[in-house]
């Protein structure tokens, strides 16, 4: 290659492969379908290499393609994070803040600690990413993150915020016509609900819990919410974190002195952020925020 490829080639690559087409992706971008497909071919020409092909739902990406996403999403990312850089600079504390949290957490826990936070600096934008996938923070996929594991990375600071515990609940309405578990054992005649993938919560249930695994449950789905709302709707038993579900009327803890789970719970930022006001009066936010959440 004779000369360097522009980050706007790769932007349209992106949308493409995520959106399936070019008008999808020109949609997506803000730009039209002529610009997407010029900026694919001027790739495909660099490469020396067929990125996507043509099928009747659409665009395929081929095994170049798919080799290349990871480098263009974190070259988004590191886009992304360097426009919010940009965007805090000057007087006061304002820009852009990227959190993220598991679903739970940014659903239930969050939005208060957030209201009071732009209450104080209203200058101050926070996106937040609600998922239970662990965000990159070296590649700046987000600037900050809660998480319910322990940062392993050198170049990561966290501040421990105490632990989260996770009960069995059911509804009351369940309880009534299927009757209460009395011992583990018993949860076999019960409609069980839990994950469609495994995960670590799920191999540690797993070891304790007879019967608690995939093929045990009659209701599955990866959303931690989706899970809590068929609980509340009386339709089966599943374990969700005990300071939110004693607020809800009608909820009742199964088996409590043999089913408690603790999740250790860190906040966590890249250490490059540290002397950054608006990332730091946001850790600091959501520090208080989790600390109230587990005490």
């Amino acid at each position: 290659m004779t000369k360097s490829i522009g980050w706007e080639l790769y932007r349209s690559f992106l949308a493409v492969l995520n959106h399936g087409s070019l008008s999808a992706a020109a949609r997506a971008l803000g730009i039209t379908q002529p610009t997407v497909g010029r900026h694919v071919a001027e790739l495909e020409t660099s490469f020396k290499q067929t990125l996507f092909t043509r099928s009747r739902t659409g665009l395929l990406p081929t095994e170049a393609a798919l080799s290349l996403r990871g480098y263009a999403e974190a070259m988004h990312s590191n886009a992304a994070a360097l426009e919010r850089a940009v965007g805090g600079e000057g007087l006061g504390i304002h820009g852009t803040v990227r959190v993220s949290a598991s679903e739970v957490i940014a659903v239930e826990v969050l939005p208060p600690a957030l209201a009071r936070l732009r209450q104080q600096h209203p200058q101050l934008t926070i996106e937040v990413v609600a998922t239970n996938r662990m965000l990159d923070l070296l590649q700046r996929e987000a600037d900050i993150a809660v998480r319910m594991t322990a940062p392993k990375q050198e170049q990561l600071i966290a501040r421990s915020v105490g632990q989260v515990e996770l009960g069995l609940y059911a509804h009351v309405d369940y309880l009534s016509q299927h009757g209460t578990p009395q011992t583990q054992a018993d949860l076999a005649q019960h409609t069980l609900i839990g994950f469609d993938t495994e995960t670590p919560f799920l191999r540690e249930a797993s070891k304790r819990v007879p019967g608690w695994g995939r093929a045990g449950f009659a209701l599955r789905s990866d959303s931690d919410l989706a899970q809590f709302a068929m609980i509340r709707a009386g339709a089966g038993l599943g374990f969700f974190q005990c300071a939110l579900a004693s607020r809800v009327p009608g909820l009742v803890r199964v088996l409590p002195e043999q089913l408690s789970y603790q999740l250790d719970t860190w906040i966590t930022m890249h250490e490059d952020l540290r002397g950054t006001e608006r990332c730091k009066v946001t850790f600091d936010a959501l520090v208080q925020c989790l600390l109230a959440h587990t005490n």
